[in-house]
């Protein structure tokens, strides 16, 4: 298993280095934007981890510019950025996991761990379906009637959740804790943006909704014409 880390700092990322040379990973390091961008873009990865704040172009801008070249290698950001805003930044430009520094080694090889095992699923079963709607989870593309979506990746992992578990309600924790990894307060409405969002994109044009509301329990994903 192979492994991109762009961490600027010499300390952590001998220290991230040989952790993960100690549980047989290989490693190679890229200290700022231009390098990580060069090796992300022309060497095979099954996980890369990114540090926002580096010289160069931003860790943020630099998951922008992988997810844009259509390369869906798990992505976690490791970075001290704590505010949900950043969280939610790093989310909305295509990363798969969000660990704040300071950080347990261990807590990142579960999660390097646990985002291998996901991807190497999606790669046995790559499309989900819903009547005449397709996700392919590895190209990231969404067809509906054949006519291609254009989704942000924040709706992408938001309909592929909902499409994954079909007739299941999701309410608004569940949903932020599946897609962030963490709740927002009761009182926001990220949620109803992003599913108001993806209505619009899936369901605005065609007759067959998809998209459902259960009034005071949540979202779901159901081909039931009655609901």
């Amino acid at each position: 298993m192979k492994i991109l880390l762009v961490e600027d700092d010499p300390k952590i990322s001998t220290f991230v280095k040989i952790g993960l040379e100690s549980s047989d990973y290989a490693v190679d390091i890229a200290y700022d934007g231009t390098m990580g961008e060069n090796l992300a873009l022309s060497r095979k990865y099954d996980v890369m981890i990114l540090d926002v704040v580096i010289p160069g172009i931003s860790g943020f801008e630099l998951c922008k510019k992988i997810r844009n070249n259509s390369i869906s290698t798990p992505i976690i950001f490791l970075t001290s950025l704590d505010s949900v805003e950043d969280k939610l930044t790093g989310f909305d430009y295509g990363a798969d996991d969000y660990l704040i520094k300071p950080f347990s080694f261990q807590e990142l090889l579960a999660r390097i761990k646990a985002l291998n095992r996901r991807n190497r699923e999606a790669m046995v079963s790559p499309v989900l379906k819903a009547l005449d709607l397709e996700m392919d989870t590895i190209a990231k593309k969404v067809k509906r009637n054949n006519t291609e979506m254009n989704l942000t990746a924040t709706e992408f992992k938001i309909l592929e959740l909902l499409l994954s578990n079909k007739d299941k309600v999701f309410d608004r924790i569940l949903i932020a804790e599946k897609i962030w990894g963490f709740s927002f307060s009761s009182e926001t409405n990220v949620i109803d943006v992003h599913i108001n969002s993806l209505r619009k994109k899936i369901d605005k044009d065609f007759p067959n909704k998809l998209i459902h509301t259960k009034k005071g329990f949540g979202y779901m994903l159901s081909e039931d014409p009655q609901l």
